[in-house]
This record gives structure tokens, C-alpha cells and sequence, in this order.
């Protein structure tokens, strides 16, 4: 017996086994595990299978400490994690367009070279959200050189009353332990989820945005015979995304908004799943100290610009 058990997947194990010629240390992350076999993946992504017979020693060992994220890549990826319903660019700079629903998904994401002067390129914005009958908006990364350089442009503080969303980051390590609930996760949402996610009726560019990644689940708990939590979660490349996460009132404070995340982690990290974002209005305090608890921290901040 290897002393690990379905419970550790998703962890850092160490598995000392027989090989031809003497016995081999395989530090990784534990993907699989069965009456037969464990499949541990390596960090440069390689799964190697281990007979149960070959295993002399297996043990869960601590996460790797949270090494500092690429802040630009974050930015672009986090983009990829919920793709608008429609798009176009500027040199690199993303233009996405959703019907108004989110900041996000209409909004002009300045990240790497538009390829003319920032004025130009803002002006080319404008036409663009003045054709989809949306205000122009620029998702700004506070502290960036495009910040100033737009703001110098004329553009200002989009929404002034609401405070800066924050976009943090932590390894997967950090939060796949196993949930204290039982965490469901479906390809597509169903009506159910849709009820819990959103107050009133659903926006009707919402699907669209939400199921329209590559690789993704809709996660939820059902407690007391109806939908108590739901979460959204999207992997690219290594990087696991996680929004849309709510509780219902008569819920919170159970740690069901720990688990839902657990169990997206869960599922990413059998897919090659190493590091995991979201982001959380930093006056929103409850969530921001669940996300803290997590392991989750501030990787950078953003707030809206506008021309108007």
C-alpha cells in the first residue's frame, strides 16, 4: 500500500519506488491513484505511471512556496479565461464587446503594442464601441505605463464610486484540499445554476461569455434539496480561472465558497493545472478574506477609464 488515496490527489507527493537497478525518489503532483497504480505529474508536465508493487514509500510533501506571477501574461490570460462575444484589435490591444453585460467583456484591454500612437489607437476604440452602441471603457492595470499615457489623453475615472478589483494569484497546491462538500461539475450550466448565479433574469449575452472558453466547468453545491453555491472555472494553459462564485443567503458562513474553489482545483490540476487566479472587489471584505485564507494574493489591481 502507498499510504496516499484519492483524498491526496491534486497534492505534492514524494513516492520512493523500485526501478531496474536500485530505488528512485519522484517528487510531483499526485493525478491519480487506484488499486493498482499511482500517476504522479511532474513539474515539466511528464505523468509517470507507478505500479502499486513498485512503490516502497509515498508521502504528501508541503506546496511549493507562491513564486512571483508575470503580471503581463496574467493580464492577457485572464482575458483568454472569458472570452467576449466579440472582439477585434488594435495593434495587440484587445477591443471586446458583449452587449454591455460586464466591464470586462466590454472593454478595450491595453496590453503590449498597438502599433500607433496611444492616441490613435484610443481613437480607434471609440469607433469601435461607438459601432456596438457602448460606451468606450479601457480596463486599466493601476500602475502601468498605459495608465498614464491614457489618462493623459483625457480620459478619466469610469466609475469613480466603486473601488479597485483585484486580481490574485496562488499555486494550485495552495487550495485543492479536499471540500468539505460534495462539489458537482458539469461541461454546461443547466437552469439551476443559471437561478443561483445571477439575480433575476439572466443577461442575455451571459451564456455566451460564460460558456464560451475551450475548457471549462460549472461547478456547484446543493444542500437541502436546492443549489446553495455556484462557481465557474476555466483553464488556460496552466492557469486556472475561477469567477462567478456565489452563496446563497441562507448559506454563507459554511465555508461553501472554500469548497466550490477546492473543487475546481481539484479538477484542474488532473488536467496540468499548476497556478489559479480570480479577482474580488477590494471592498469586498468577506470574499477577500476567504480568497486570503486560500492562500490567494494581490498580483495587481484595476480600475476603468473612460473618455467621457
Amino acid at each position: 500500500m502507498s499510504g496516499l488515496g484519492t483524498r491526496d490527489i491534486g497534492h505534492r507527493v514524494v513516492v520512493r519506488h523500485r526501478i531496474p537497478g536500485g530505488l528512485t525518489d519522484l517528487i510531483g503532483v499526485l493525478a491519480a491513484c487506484d488499486n493498482h497504480a499511482l500517476s504522479v505529474r511532474h513539474a515539466d508536465g511528464t505523468v509517470h505511471g507507478i505500479p502499486l508493487g513498485d512503490v516502497t514509500a509515498a508521502k504528501t510533501i508541503p506546496e511549493m512556496p507562491l513564486r512571483p506571477v508575470d503580471v503581463e501574461q496574467l493580464f492577457l490570460t485572464t482575458a483568454l479565461g472569458r472570452p467576449a462575444v466579440e472582439t477585434a484589435y488594435v495593434g495587440h490591444w484587445l477591443l471586446r464587446a458583449s452587449a454591455g453585460w460586464t466591464g470586462r467583456g466590454n472593454s478595450l484591454l491595453p496590453a503590449g503594442d498597438p502599433g500607433v500612437p496611444v492616441a490613435e489607437a484610443l481613437k480607434q476604440s471609440v469607433d469601435f464601441y461607438a459601432k456596438h452602441d457602448l460606451p468606450a471603457q479601457a480596463l486599466i492595470r493601476v500602475g502601468s505605463p498605459y495608465e498614464e499615457a491614457i489618462r493623459a489623453c483625457g480620459w478619466m475615472e469610469a466609475r469613480p464610486e466603486q473601488s479597485d478589483v483585484l486580481v490574485m494569484h496562488t499555486t494550485l497546491d495552495h487550495v485543492n484540499a479536499q471540500p468539505a462538500y460534495d462539489v458537482q461539475l458539469a461541461e454546461r450550466p443547466d437552469d439551476p445554476w443559471y437561478a443561483s448565479a445571477f439575480e433575476g433574469p439572466v443577461p442575455a449575452a451571459a451564456p455566451q461569455v460564460l460558456e464560451g472558453a475551450p475548457k471549462a466547468r460549472f461547478a456547484s453545491i446543493s444542500l437541502d434539496g436546492q443549489v446553495a453555491a455556484v462557481a465557474r472555472g476555466a483553464m488556460t494553459g496552466h492557469w486556472l480561472g475561477v469567477d462567478t462564485v456565489r452563496v446563497a443567503t441562507d448559506f454563507r458562513r459554511r465555508g461553501l465558497g472554500t469548497a466550490i474553489v477546492q473543487g475546481l482545483a481539484r479538477w484542474a490540476g488532473a488536467l496540468g493545472g499548476r497556478r489559479t487566479y480570480l479577482e474580488v472587489l477590494q471592498d469586498n471584505t468577506a470574499a477577500l478574506t476567504t480568497y486570503t485564507r486560500l492562500g490567494y494574493q494581490e498580483a495587481y489591481r484595476y480600475r476603468y477609464l473612460t473618455n467621457r
